[in-house]
């Protein structure tokens, strides 16, 4: 029984439940369609608004559109316009330059007319010329041409003058205020020491006691100095003479010692010689230091400084050539220093370029190529010894510093009071000096004064021009730089003049 009662409740549970179950199975059916449709409703709503909204949009895109194209219309007519313009304007342009070609042409035309026509009247006046003047064509022409020639000359000649002068005292004002700036700054006495080769004794008794017995004295002397000694009629003096500047010195000290002794006989003799040799020996290396020093040359070889000592004793035209060569060296260094060049280079070439003046007696050759000789032989470098050497003319001097040395050679020579002259010399220099001159066509007489200074040239005014004369000058002046040998500069004038004389009776 409780079995069916179970089947019962069973059955009637699931019955229950089942619709329970559609029950809730049609209401859910009906929700969801309502959502649906809600869905679909929206769905629909939101469509026709993008619809809306993209034929907005597409409206105002073409409003756009439609409006750039009436801009860029408006553009196009505008330039269109534009180029109608200048296009109407190129061809009014073309237009008057093809009237005004028309009219160059036809001015081409007139001018070339007017030219035949001044053509014919010039070769009517210049046949009426002839007839009235006498002339030809060429003869005029030729006359014309001399006149013309006659003025400018002299106008040429003025111009040349005054290009000289500019150039002239451009270079002299450079040159001078360096050299016076030089010469300013080295403070110098006039040289004035000379070789000495007399000794002046007490009394002339003495010269007996000097020849000895049978001349063996003065013969012992002069084998053991190498020099000449005589002995003449000459007062209160002995004249010693010998090549070597040295050995006159040691014969002169040595001989001043025994007169002042009063014994004289060989063993006497060879005794204050070699004395004096040594003090000689002494002086001569304390000259060389003491002279490189005043020039600023220091760290000379030994052998070097000895042989620039010696010069203490040599002269040049009465000028000492050590204190010459000092004064040099001081002269090159200011002027190396005003103009840029090698100072140390300059000084140390300008204190040695005499150096073989001191051996100059026992080696053969010129002295400076011996100076060039010893200093390569020492080691000294190449730039300094050339300007040692070339400070003559028989070797190019291809360095500034070599030309400095050859510039301050000639200044310190040719000051005033620097050298002596003996009268022969000096005559035999004016002398060659106006026959130098001389030697030239057109020459009337020349004169050289100033000591030498200036040579003044008349020439015959008939033969000479102006223009000859100025290349006469010239002339002269280079065969004189070729040919003679001088201290300083020799001025060339040459004068032509004309004198025009009549008489009044």
């Amino acid at each position: 029984m409780e079995i069916v009662f179970a089947i019962l409740a069973l059955a009637v549970g699931g019955g229950v439940g089942y619709g329970a179950n559609s029950y809730i199975s049609k209401q859910k059916a009906t929700d969801a369609d309502k959502k649906a449709k809600k869905l679909l409703d929206d769905a629909k709503e939101e469509s026709k608004k993008k619809i809306l909204e993209a034929k907005e949009e597409a409206i105002k895109i073409a409003d756009e559109a439609k409006k750039e194209e009436r801009e860029r219309r408006n553009k196009l007519d505008a330039s269109e316009k534009r180029v109608a313009d200048r296009e109407t304007l190129l061809d009014s342009k073309l237009d008057q330059i093809e009237k005004r070609t028309e009219a160059l042409n036809r001015s081409e035309k007139e001018i070339e007319a007017i030219k035949e026509e001044i053509r014919a009247i010039r070769t009517r006046q210049e046949d009426n010329l002839e007839k009235i003047a006498k002339l030809k064509k060429e003869d005029a022409q030729k006359k014309l041409m001399e006149m013309t020639e006659r003025d400018i000359k002299n106008d040429l000649v003025e111009y040349i003058e005054k290009r000289k002068r500019e150039a002239n005292e451009n270079a002299d004002e450079i040159a001078k205020e360096i050299m016076t700036q030089a010469m300013e700054r080295l403070a110098t006495g006039t040289a004035t020491e000379r070789t000495i080769s007399t000794v002046t004794i007490p009394n002339d008794g003495d010269k007996g006691k000097i020849i000895g017995k049978e001349g063996r004295n003065i013969q012992t002397l002069e084998r053991l100095t190498g020099v000449e000694v005589i002995i003449d009629e000459s007062p209160g003096v002995i004249t010693i003479s010998g090549f070597n500047p040295i050995r006159r010195q040691v014969a002169k000290r040595a001989l001043e010692e025994l007169i002042k002794d009063g014994r004289i006989h060989p063993a006497k003799i060879e005794e204050q010689v070699n004395k004096a040799k040594k003090e000689i020996d002494e002086e001569v290396k304390r000259a060389g230091e003491q002279a490189s020093r005043e020039a600023k040359v220091l760290g000379l070889p030994p052998e070097i400084s000895k042989t620039m000592g010696m010069l203490k004793f040599r002269t040049s035209y009465s000028q000492n050539v050590l204190h010459h060569s000092v004064e040099m060296a001081h002269l090159a260094a200011m002027i190396a220093d005003e103009i840029g060049a090698d100072v140390q280079v300059s000084r140390t070439a300008a204190f040695l370029h005499d150096l073989g003046k001191a051996v100059s007696h026992e080696i053969e050759g010129k002295h400076h190529h011996i100076t060039g000789d010893m200093m390569r032989k020492a080691g000294f470098d190449e730039a300094t010894t050339h300007a040692a050497e070339a400070h003559h003319d028989d070797i190019e001097a291809t360095t500034p510093e070599a030309l400095i040395v050859r510039v301050v050679d000639a200044l310190s020579g040719g000051r005033p009071g620097a050298r002596g002259d003996t009268l022969e010399n000096y005559v035999k220099r004016m002398t060659d000096l106006e026959n130098v001159a001389n030697s030239f066509s057109g020459i009337e007489k020349s004169y050289a004064i100033s000591a030498g200074r200036e040579i003044r040239v008349f020439v015959k005014p008939e033969q000479v021009d102006d223009l000859t004369a100025i290349k006469l000058a010239r002339d002269v002046a280079i065969k004189i730089e070729a040919s003679l040998k001088y201290p300083g500069t020799i001025k060339v004038n040459v004068i032509r003049e004309t004198r025009a004389e009549e008489y009044a009776k």
